[in-house]
């Protein structure tokens, strides 16, 4: 990664404390003509209740603890600090099967950056794209690869898409013994 990627990674991770997202599946490969940059990106979930959470994240050389608040609509509250990489190490292998790994594609589009994230790992083939929104009316221009808005959906929520991932693991080994 740049300097310059580096930098706006960074500036991108000190925001404000509102996050206003919106998520959506993606109906084929288009996006990838329009990527400009990539990050990998490891998340551990250190807590959870009702529809808050804490994570650990390391985005390639950056480590992040980030506190976030219940969904109102589609805006919720959102406290990241960055923190030294040794102690996200740490944390992360605290998480064990509560981490997810992907891979995060910035793509450009119509003056707006989406976030693809390919999930590797329990989640492997999962592909989500997010938008993350300036104010919750933000006018936008949809991608044509864009397909079904899952925002809110408690079935595409990493939490239970891994928890049905590993429980379908354990029924397919449980049927092999």
């Amino acid at each position: 990664m740049s300097a310059k990627q580096h930098s706006a990674l960074k500036l991108h991770l000190h925001h404000v404390p509102v996050e206003i997202e919106r998520k959506f599946l993606i109906t084929n490969d288009a996006w990838k003509d329009s990527v400009v940059s990539k990050v990998t990106i490891r998340d551990g979930l250190i807590a959870a209740y009702k529809d808050r959470k804490v994570r650990v994240r390391i985005s390639d050389q950056i480590a992040t603890i980030t506190i976030k608040g219940p969904r109102h609509g589609i805006a919720r509250a959102e406290y990241e600090y960055e923190i030294p990489i040794a102690d996200a190490e740490l944390i992360l292998s605290i998480c064990q099967d509560d981490t997810l790994q992907k891979q995060r594609y910035l793509v450009d589009h119509a003056g707006t950056t989406w976030y693809v994230d390919v999930y590797g790992g329990i989640l492997e083939g999962v592909v989500i794209a997010e938008i993350e929104l300036k104010q919750e009316d933000q006018k936008l221009v949809f991608p044509h690869w864009i397909g079904k808005e899952v925002t809110g959906d408690a079935f595409y929520k990493k939490l239970n898409m891994a928890a049905a991932r590993r429980a379908r693991l354990e029924r397919t080994q449980d049927r092999r013994a």
